[in-house]
C-alpha cells in the first residue's frame, strides 16, 4: 500500500520530505505535485522503478520521459545545451514547460529516446517537487500522471491513492494540482518545434 505523506503546498515540512527520498532512493515510485500537474517519479538510475512508471502509463520506450532538475546548473550535466537554448531557459524557468534536447553521456540509453537519443528536462516551479528534489539532491526521472484510458491527469491525493494504492509508493500530497501537463518544446534540432501546446505560455518565452 502507498504512504501517503500530506506536506504544504507552499512550506513543505522537510522531515516529509526525507521520508519520500528515503521511499525513493529504495527503489520507490512516487507522486509529486508540481507546477502543471501531478507526476510519477523515481530515481534516475532505477531500471526497474523506471520501468514501473511505464507499466503504470503503458507506454514504451518511445515516449519521452522527463528529468526533473532543480536549476540550470543542473541541466547541464543531463542535456547539450548552447548558448542560445541557454537563454531560452533562462526565460522559462522554473516553470511549465518541457524542452527535449540531445542527451548527454550521463543519461542512461535505455531511459533516453531509443532512436533520437533525447531526454526531456524541466524545472518545475513547485514548493513541494523543488523541495523534494533538493533533499535528494539529484535530478528524478518522471512522467505526466495520467492513467491509460483518462482523458485528464489525476488532480489530487485521494483519487491518486483510490486508483494507485497497490501500484506506487508514496503519495506526496501537496493538495489539490492542476490537469493541464506542460508546453512542449523540442529544442534537439536547428529549430525550437512545439511538441505540445500545455500550460506553459509561448508568449512568455518568445515562441508565439
Amino acid at each position: 500500500m502507498a504512504q501517503r505523506l500530506v506536506v504544504h503546498p507552499v512550506d513543505p515540512q522537510v522531515r516529509l520530505l526525507r521520508q519520500a527520498a528515503q521511499l525513493i532512493d529504495h527503489g520507490g515510485v512516487a507522486a509529486l505535485p508540481t507546477d502543471s500537474c501531478y507526476a510519477l517519479v523515481c530515481h534516475l538510475d532505477d531500471k526497474a522503478a523506471a520501468d514501473r512508471l511505464r507499466h503504470i502509463r503503458r507506454v514504451d520506450e518511445r515516449h519521452h520521459l522527463t528529468l526533473l532538475c532543480r536549476d540550470l546548473s543542473e541541466i547541464a550535466a543531463y542535456a547539450k545545451v548552447d548558448n542560445a537554448q541557454y537563454h531560452l531557459l533562462r526565460e522559462a524557468t522554473p516553470g511549465p514547460y518541457t524542452f527535449i534536447f540531445e542527451a548527454t553521456r550521463e543519461v542512461p540509453r535505455r531511459v533516453s529516446h531509443p532512436s533520437r537519443k533525447t531526454i526531456g528536462i524541466r524545472i518545475p516551479d513547485h514548493p513541494v517537487a523543488l523541495g523534494l528534489l533538493d533533499v535528494l539532491g539529484q535530478a528524478l526521472l518522471s512522467t505526466t500522471l495520467l492513467l491509460p484510458g483518462d482523458e485528464l491527469p489525476l488532480s489530487d491525493g485521494d483519487h491518486i491513492l483510490e486508483r494507485l494504492d497497490h501500484d506506487i509508493d508514496v503519495i506526496v500530497d501537496g493538495g489539490p494540482c492542476g490537469v493541464q501537463p506542460t508546453t512542449v518544446v523540442d529544442l534537439s534540432g536547428r529549430e525550437a518545434v512545439v511538441v505540445r501546446l500545455g500550460r506553459g505560455s509561448l508568449e512568455a518565452i518568445g515562441l508565439a
